[in-house]
């Protein structure tokens, strides 16, 4: 994307707006145009960038970003992957052992929640998704819940190796 074609229309409407002021002005104007050619591009940029975001944020999973390359920008469209209906998913791979099945992914009372991944659980979180045959959303979702229906261990309450081979377990028994 040339930047140039914005970026010198503004110096056109700021020499026409100069020119209204006098002979004066028009040349203050001529003098600060060129410095400000940076200012504006680094504007417009960021203005770019902001834009990408808004749009990545409505097209999740998919993405745009904005790239430099010699000096212009370009977007690149990330496409979101095929998602599987969740209904075909279940009939078609049984899911993983342990992780519940009767979860309604789709169903109402949503949230969309934003969830940072380093790049190589990310990778494992879709490999596995696509192994079982379901979106990474309909994954994350069953792996959640089986999370949530397991008691909660605090680390201070899990087994301790002893010296000498014993085990010593700590915490609470109702």
């Amino acid at each position: 994307m040339d930047l140039s074609r914005y970026v010198d229309d503004l110096q056109h409407r700021l020499a026409i707006a100069a020119d209204a002021a006098g002979d004066d002005a028009r040349q203050l104007a001529e003098r600060l145009t060129a410095p400000l050619d940076a200012a504006v591009r680094l504007i417009l940029l960021d203005a770019l960038s902001a834009a990408a975001g808004e749009i990545s944020a409505e097209l999740a999973p998919g993405s745009v970003d904005v790239r430099l390359r010699g000096g212009e920008p370009e977007f690149v469209v990330a496409a979101p992957a095929a998602v599987v209906e969740p209904a075909a998913a279940t009939s078609a791979a049984p899911a993983p052992v342990g992780l519940p099945t009767d979860v309604d992914v789709d169903g109402g009372g949503t949230t969309r929640t934003t969830l940072r991944l380093p790049d190589h659980l990310k990778s494992q979180v879709e490999v596995s998704a696509a192994r079982d045959g379901i979106s990474v959303n309909a994954w994350l979702v069953r792996v959640v819940a089986a999370a949530l229906e397991q008691p909660t261990v605090r680390p201070a309450q899990q087994a301790r190796p002893e010296p000498g081979g014993a085990t010593r377990l700590t915490g609470w028994v109702r």
